[in-house]
């Protein structure tokens, strides 16, 4: 039996799985059911997003959050056309390319803005629109974003609605990258359905791995010719789950009950936690404002280092500045003695 004692605050992704959704799993486990999509499980999921998010949405579960993204910008455009985006966007930074080398899909980054924590404005958009017209440039038709940002940070309803608003004045279309969609929900307050349809959004990539599943996100579109277009795309991008009812009953276990909004409310108070407790610490400081699950904290490579021998993250800016950026996430399953034991970590290397 492999025995794993790995303490971690680097990623929500290195979370066990929720026991819920183990259990939906094995009550999805009984007897014979139609492959691909055609099972109970996923009809309800279908119906339940319809729900939460809409009568005009229609929702297609696949196994990862890079293919779902991939999908929806690729039923968002033709091949001469691009996408923009942050560059910290998790489709230009941590995706390897996917959205050009499998899509062939441009990316068109804005301007760097540290001060906008992730997120992109009309203002960032605009210069990148001149080239419409042109023969010899790609042509910008999809703004993606992230909610929250990859560095914890959420847009207001306000500026999704300018966003929205920026983009039919233009004729762009808005996706969200939503992998941490409910961490956001969960900080502004708000529910999902105002946070995608009722701002205007074309499309969504709906997270579900990084709050208590075992895997598996959602594609959610909100046009009907996009929706026409993924049935193909999903199977054509091998995103196409043959025993679906294992990936639809865990979406429908999260999002079919109030799970998803538990978790993540638990994941940022174990973070606003963690933050509160650590704040007046000689020598570090939050780079980013902490609203959700992460924490961006600048401190003396030495103090990390030795952190780092009992608790496992990952350094965001490293370089080789003395004083990198570490990344300190929580998650579901994060409790307030795990806390308490790597605040007490921190206190003791702080020691030397």
């Amino acid at each position: 039996m492999i025995s794993n004692t790995l303490q971690s605050v680097a990623s929500d992704n290195n979370a066990g799985v929720h026991p819920r959704i183990l259990q939906a799993m094995a009550d999805a486990n009984q007897a014979d059911a139609i492959a691909y999509g055609d099972d109970p499980w996923t009809k309800a999921l279908a119906a339940q997003f319809q729900a939460l998010l809409g009568p005009d949405c229609r929702s297609f579960p696949v196994f990862l959050g890079t293919a779902a993204n991939v999908l929806c910008l690729q039923a968002m455009t033709q091949p001469w056309e691009a996408v923009i985006c942050a560059p910290s966007a998790h489709i230009n930074r941590d995706e390897c390319g996917a959205a050009e080398a499998v899509a062939g899909r441009k990316l068109l980054t804005t301007a760097p803005n540290p001060q906008g924590h992730g997120k992109i404005f009309p203002r960032d958009i605009e210069p990148l629109l001149g080239s419409r017209g042109f023969v010899h440039q790609v042509q910008p038709r999809v703004v993606s974003i992230t909610q929250s940002t990859e560095l914890g940070v959420c847009y207001s309803l306000d500026e999704l609605r300018d966003l929205a608003d920026f983009c039919k004045q233009h004729d762009l279309l808005l996706h969200m990258d939503g992998a941490r969609l409910p961490n956001a929900c969960a900080a502004l307050g708000c529910s999902l359905k105002e946070m995608t349809a009722d701002v205007g959004l074309d499309a969504l990539t709906l997270g579900g791995t990084k709050n208590g599943m075992m895997f598996g996100e959602a594609v959610v579109v909100f046009r009907d010719d996009l929706a026409a277009a993924l049935p193909f795309l999903r199977k054509q991008g091998m995103q196409l789950v043959s025993k679906m009812r294992y990936l639809s009953a865990q979406l429908l276990e999260l999002y079919g009950t109030e799970l998803w909004l538990e978790n993540a409310r638990h994941a940022n108070a174990m973070a606003a936690m963690l933050a509160g407790r650590v704040a007046g610490v000689p020598g570090l400081e939050f780079v980013h404002p902490v609203q959700t699950n992460a924490l961006f904290v600048r401190a003396p490579r030495p103090l990390l280092a030795r952190l780092r021998e009992e608790f496992f993250f990952y350094f965001w800016d490293d370089g080789a500045s003395d004083r990198p950026v570490a990344r300190w996430m929580t998650s579901w399953s994060t409790s307030q003695e795990a806390v308490q034991r790597f605040v007490y970590r921190l206190e003791a290397a702080l020691q030397g």
